[in-house]
């Protein structure tokens, strides 16, 4: 019998699955048995595996159709130390983004969509993936945290477009890891909208 924290992982994945859907409207789906078939120890697996077993198995969500460069990560947890983003290393988030990292390919549209106990939902990207708008974000080492409602109501039509091809152009004036944590605002989002 699956545990309780396997059951809320499951439901979360779904959600998300189910949410993405909708926006989309097309099929994304949770991946049977999900963890590391490709990932992790497996990463030979990509080797042999045709390009459609590949993205089946690469994540947390089958993505619909039209997005095969989509890489989503769900994690469903208690509670999340949100204080480390701002003194240094949160570890557990660390091991969450090197599990996205791990099963992606250099063109994937990496993301991790949490959601935590009584603290909300939220939605995580790299910093190579451009143009994206934030009311409030918090930057962690090349990772921006940004809540899931107001990220996918300013963004889903840029996902979709980033996930959609295989090249992408990079931003060469962000570094690749930060070290501290900023925080961002609209301010900031006009200047980079700018500059872009």
């Amino acid at each position: 019998m699956p545990s309780k924290q396997k059951i809320k992982g499951a439901t979360w994945e779904r959600d998300v699955a189910k949410h993405l859907s909708e926006i989309y409207d097309e099929s994304f789906i949770r991946v049977p048995h999900s963890g590391a078939y490709i990932g992790g120890s497996n990463k030979a697996r990509k080797e042999y595996l045709h390009e459609g077993v590949i993205r089946t198995f690469k994540g947390d969500i089958i993505p619909g159709p039209s997005m095969p460069y989509l890489n989503v990560e769900c994690k469903a947890y208690k509670d999340f130390p949100f204080h480390h983003l701002l003194t240094g290393d949160v570890k557990l988030l660390d091991e969450w983004i090197n599990q996205v990292l791990d099963s992606a390919d250099e063109h994937d549209f990496n993301m991790l969509i949490m959601k935590f106990n009584r603290k909300g939902k939220y939605v995580a990207i790299e910093d190579k993936h451009l143009h994206h708008r934030f009311k409030r974000h918090i930057n962690y080492k090349g990772w921006n945290f940004s809540e899931y409602d107001q990220f996918w109501k300013l963004n889903s039509k840029i996902v979709r477009l980033q996930s959609a091809i295989k090249k992408r152009p990079m931003n060469y004036n962000m570094t690749s890891v930060t070290r501290h944590p900023t925080f961002g605002s609209r301010r900031q989002e006009k200047e980079t909208n700018i500059a872009t």
